[in-house]
């Protein structure tokens, strides 16, 4: 009897781990159908880490660390799930995601199976926990929707075991949670929008709902396709037997990723299944009627499950190809790339930093840092990649510089999970002061950690960090209206100016920063510029801030032309 056949069989009370781990998968599946959806409701008009796709991230490490496992103890399930989660947990929302499931899995700990008791218990424990990752918990975002979702369960839980009815109530309360949260947090109600993370949350449980009533029956094997195209997080990153563990068992590779939509009249699933076997497909996923289909496959010849759909007089769309093999190598060279990277040469307290851009990271490697993550504003780097990181350097005080408001909570819960190392996490919120704190750090040598990182955080202090980008949408916000397309003007991520010449716009901001009472202005040019465009700037900088010495770097960024660190 399958675990779904079992839980009907006890009338909807008990679930198995079995369960648990399709459930998830099922949750995963609905999240990535909707995760587009999700990026687009980010309130900030700025090109940072997409909330759909960190979840997504999170929730889809979570199942590829149970993918292989076979375990019917609920607690043992949970744990795993959760382990996974807190080392894929990328932006905040990420994070608040791990802990909600750490949450469920310490209140599970010991349990067999999942009742609808035990249910209430969970839930209890992950509002607990998620609240708790974060230090001015914030209402009307992910939080509240998780607070609401979760008291639904406790509130109902004596009245009907059934556990289908608790999980239906969940995603009703969820949503109309959801409805809320504009007028828990202005700027949402002036974006039109709601919280984002709220709703990828809402996403997850509507998933795991339409799996417990066998609506998606095989979504779970969503988890271990996408896992096989993912890029890995493996801890141990300096240890030589990640690359043969990469290795594909296939003597052809890893094959493509194909998947699509086939719409029509009288579909077979059934013998769409079929063909995909008889084919060698694996890590299939097919799911639909017989109007709509979706196939979800990895096959080394990616034209024969597109050319059969087409032979069955289905119309076909939404078509994706990705060459995994590709991925895979792509993945090795870069890695062996990074490792290279690695200082071990760093006495006393080690700094690992993060930073987007070949100029900006030999920056901060100039500066004395032992390692730079590559990541930034679209790259948030997870709680698993800090932790690698950690891992990798022989020393046993490391500070975190996380450089990013959206990779604190990843940084923060890294160091709460190091064992055998005191870390510690300077909450650098840009780049500008990051590069301040790391100038702080070579007047320290030699000192203890604690004494360091309040060093560092003081010279937070010390920078005005200005970032010139160009708007990802239009948005009223802070008595700024903003179009698409614009430049626009953050200051300690505060936006305060906007315009259509970048000049203009980023002299305007350096006016808010107070740069014209200043000794040293320094522009970091990003991947989309040039030194002539960098030198252009200045000249027109340098009529107004006369006074100031004003230094150039080419700092590599992506989509900020001009990063400006004031002092």
């Amino acid at each position: 009897m399958n675990t779904r056949a079992a839980f009907r069989a006890t009338n909807n009370l008990i679930v198995d781990g079995l369960l648990i781990k399709d459930l998830f998968g099922s949750g995963l599946a609905w999240l990535e159908q909707n995760r587009e959806q999700v990026n687009r409701l980010n309130v900030f008009p700025v090109p940072d880490g997409d909330t759909g796709t960190n979840m997504y991230l999170t929730m889809q490490s979570a199942c590829r660390e149970v993918e292989n496992v076979r375990e019917n103890h609920v607690g043992k399930m949970s744990a795993a799930l959760a382990a996974g989660a807190i080392k894929g947990a990328r932006g905040n929302s990420g994070v608040i995601l791990s802990q909600i499931w750490s949450g469920v899995a310490k209140a599970l700990k010991d349990e067999e199976r999942l009742t609808a008791e035990l249910l209430g218990l969970a839930c209890q424990s992950a509002v607990d926990m998620a609240y708790r990752a974060v230090e001015k918990p914030v209402e009307g975002t992910i939080l509240t929707v998780s607070r609401h979702m979760m008291e639904s369960v406790i509130e109902r839980y004596k009245t009907s075991q059934d556990l289908v009815w608790l999980l239906k109530n969940m995603v009703f309360a969820g949503r109309a949670s959801l409805r809320k949260t504009p007028e828990m947090l202005p700027i949402l109600k002036k974006a039109g929008v709601v919280d984002s993370g709220g709703q990828g949350l809402v996403y997850i449980f509507e998933g795991m709902l339409w799996a417990l009533c066998g609506k998606l029956t095989e979504a779970n094997t969503v988890a271990a396709a996408n896992a096989a195209i993912a890029i890995p997080t493996l801890a141990t990153p300096l240890s030589p037997a990640w690359e043969d563990a990469l290795e594909p068992d296939d003597e052809e590779g890893y094959g493509y990723d194909v998947q699509f939509l086939m719409r029509g009249e009288n579909l077979s699933v059934d013998a769409m299944r079929v063909a995909l076997a008889d084919m060698g497909g694996w890590s299939t996923l097919v799911v639909g009627d017989e109007k709509l289909i979706k196939v979800h496959v990895h096959v080394h010849d990616p034209g024969q499950p597109i050319s059969y759909a087409i032979r069955t007089g289905a119309a076909i769309d939404d078509v994706v190809v990705e060459n995994m093999q590709r991925q895979y190598e792509d993945y090795v060279e870069a890695r062996k790339a990074r490792e290279n990277e690695v200082r071990t040469d760093v006495e006393g307290v080690a700094v690992i930093t993060v930073a987007a851009g070949e100029g900006l990271s030999q920056t901060f490697y100039d500066l004395g840092a032992a390692y730079v993550i590559p990541g930034g504003q679209t790259m948030n780097p997870s709680t698993g990649d800090f932790l690698d990181a950690i891992n990798a350097l022989p020393n046993d005080e490391v500070i975190l510089l996380p450089n990013n408001k959206n990779i604190m909570l990843a940084a923060q819960q890294a160091a709460a999970n190091a064992t055998g190392k005191q870390v510690r996490v300077v909450p650098s919120i840009s780049l500008p002061h990051g590069i301040s704190a790391m100038v702080e750090w070579a007047n320290y040598a030699g000192s203890p950690v604690d004494e360091v990182a309040g060093g560092m955080k003081s010279a937070l202090g010390y920078v005005q960090a200005c970032e010139v980008t160009r708007a990802t949408r239009d948005v009223e916000l802070d008595s700024i209206n903003v179009k698409q397309g614009q430049y626009i003007g953050l200051l300690n991520d505060n936006l305060v100016v906007n315009g259509d010449d970048v000049y203009d716009v980023t002299q305007r901001l350096l006016e808010k920063a107070g740069a014209d009472k200043s000794e040293r202005i320094t522009v970091y040019y990003g991947d989309d510029a040039h030194d002539a465009d960098a030198q252009l700037l200045v000249g027109h900088l340098q009529k107004r801030f006369s006074l100031q010495d004003i230094d150039v770097i080419s700092g590599g960024q992506a989509l900020y032309p001009f990063i400006i660190s004031v002092e």
